[in-house]
């Protein structure tokens, strides 16, 4: 294992916090051109993350942990790997050590997400659900400790009572984490009572799936029902810092404490804290970092527009972000220009920057070009391994087939016309990510796809394609003429089934133009009916 000898240092810093769909990372660069520290990446769910694979992206210069669906979950750069700290949602410590150590050669810290109060972390036993379950909070933080190369760290919300705080932040510091960061206002009792029985196997994909969901709409002015409802209370937080001997990080303040750079040090002495870390007043300005003072706003915005596109940022989260920074100068025609975008394009042409758009895109389109050009891309041709399992690289797409013609049914089909044994599936789950993956057997010959699915019908239909595609057999693609064929039969009501039509012998003419196929045996034989 490649060991980075960077160590992070948590004393006398200025944190960007982890923010779902905020901290990304153009405005973790902004941050750090304005003078933060140290960035925190948004809130990354083990689950996803498990699924991903580490990808180098030479076009952008960046390193991508790419999802199966080719979303990029997490991107970082070079400029960032010394000050980036990944942020994990976890309420399993094996899972989270498997994550740790997919991303530690990337990243300069990892840390566990312990505060957030949103049902879609709680629900899955993750985030503030944690608060409630020490023996767990102490199982997830050893484990990473003792088994990942990079410092450990979590962020926590405080507790009704100061004993049960103090007393939850000894334990934890006894992990031997290296840092603790503290946002200074409670749970809500009522989250806490409710998710505190959860089952954290099952709940956890639960929550994995409303974190998506929520997150997945469309860019809103935060409610003020969301808004924090009681101050901060840096009395707390000064408590924390004068028991433990580890760095205590302070958050919480943009409401009620931090509105310029001279606040941040202010907010850090009232807490008596090492280091601070500032989530909404750095989205709605990063340059809240500067020690000169914040920079006008649209400058800022167009600073991060020009990240955003130079890191091929998707234009949706591009856009939420701004529209955080634009807050009550949404409804300014410039404001309402940017909710009218559908692009990237557009959001630059709505801030002035047409022609780097131009510019940014003709040189990516170049260096991929460039990029294709020295690595051609390999044939999707089968490869038999080892052990007689022949296998491919595919994935069952539903867009691309008929609901009553899936690749699973054109083999049965196949197979009855050729009187063979019907195809035997064999498929298991991986435990740490219930990933599935299929063998399917016909003729002695076993087949499989190399890429795991989410679902046991997803990982047969993959492992159906690959035995279809490796023998030239039609897989019941839209885009293949013999779906058409069978359509047309469907869409002829008036006619008997068992008519003089559905007698006719196939045209000796057309069989000679079917593909041939060997199966097992070795014997040859037209695809009939095809």
């Amino acid at each position: 294992m490649i060991v980075n000898s960077l160590s992070l240092c948590y004393h006398n810093k200025l944190i960007l916090a982890p923010m779902v769909r905020v901290g990304t990372l153009p405005m973790r660069l902004l941050a750090l051109d304005y003078g933060a520290d140290i960035v925190y990446c948004e809130e990354l769910i083990d689950l996803k993350m498990l699924q991903c694979k580490r990808v180098v992206n030479e076009v952008l210069s960046t390193v991508d942990f790419v999802a199966p669906d080719d979303r990029v979950v997490f991107r970082t750069c070079q400029r960032e790997q010394s000050r980036v700290v990944f942020q994990m949602g976890t309420s399993d410590a094996e899972r989270a050590l498997a994550v740790a150590r997919l991303v530690e050669n990337d990243v300069a810290g990892i840390d566990v997400n312990m505060g957030c109060p949103k049902e879609y972390s709680t629900k899955g036993g993750m985030g503030a659900a944690l608060l409630s379950d020490p023996d767990k909070i102490e199982k997830i933080l050893s484990t990473l400790v003792k088994g990942t190369s990079r410092p450990v760290t979590c962020k926590i919300r405080i507790l009704p009572s100061l004993e049960d705080t103090l007393n939850l932040v000894k334990r934890i510091e006894r992990t031997g984490i290296a840092a603790i960061a503290v946002h200074g206002r409670e749970r809500k009792e009522e989250e806490g009572e409710r998710d505190r029985n959860i089952s954290d196997d099952r709940e956890s994909l639960i929550g994995c799936l409303l974190h998506a969901f929520y997150w997945g709409l469309n860019p809103q002015p935060r409610k003020r029902e969301e808004r924090p409802q009681h101050p901060v209370s840096c009395e707390t937080i000064k408590a924390i810092a004068e028991t433990l001997s580890i760095p205590v990080i302070a958050n919480g303040g943009s409401h009620d404490h931090i509105q310029d750079y001279l606040d941040i040090e202010d907010f850090r002495q009232a807490t008596a804290a090492s280091s601070v870390m500032v989530a909404r007043a750095a989205m709605w300005n990063p340059s809240i970092f500067l020690k000169e003072g914040l920079r006008p706003l649209e400058e800022v915005m167009q600073k991060y527009i020009r990240y955003a596109v130079q890191y091929d940022n998707h234009y949706t989260n591009t856009k939420h972000c701004l529209c955080q920074m634009l807050r009550e100068q949404l409804e300014s025609p410039q404001g309402k220009l940017l909710h009218a975008a559908q692009s990237s394009r557009e959001i630059c042409e709505a801030f002035g920057l047409g022609a780097f758009y131009e510019e940014t895109t003709r040189e990516l389109d170049s260096r991929r070009a460039e990029f294709l050009a020295r690595t051609p891309e390999e044939a999707e041709e089968p490869a038999e391994d080892t052990s007689g399992v022949i296998k491919m690289a595919v994935k069952f797409d539903r867009r691309a087939y008929s609901p009553q013609i899936t690749p699973k049914t054109c083999l049965l089909e196949w197979c009855r016309r050729e009187k063979l044994a019907q195809p035997v599936y064999e498929t298991v789950q991986r435990p740490l990510d219930r990933l599935f993956c299929s063998v399917v057997t016909v003729a002695e010959q076993k087949y499989q796809s190399t890429l795991w699915d989410k679902s046991k019908k997803l990982a047969e239909q993959a492992a159906a394609i690959v035995c279809l595609r490796s023998q030239g057999l039609p897989e019941g693609r839209l885009s293949e003429e013999s779906l058409s064929l069978h359509k047309r039969k469907r869409e002829a009501p008036d006619q008997d089934p068992g008519g003089p039509r559905a007698q006719e012998p196939a045209v000796p003419g057309e069989l000679c133009k079917k593909p041939l196929v060997t199966l097992g045996s070795g014997k040859e034989s037209p695809l009939e009916g095809w």
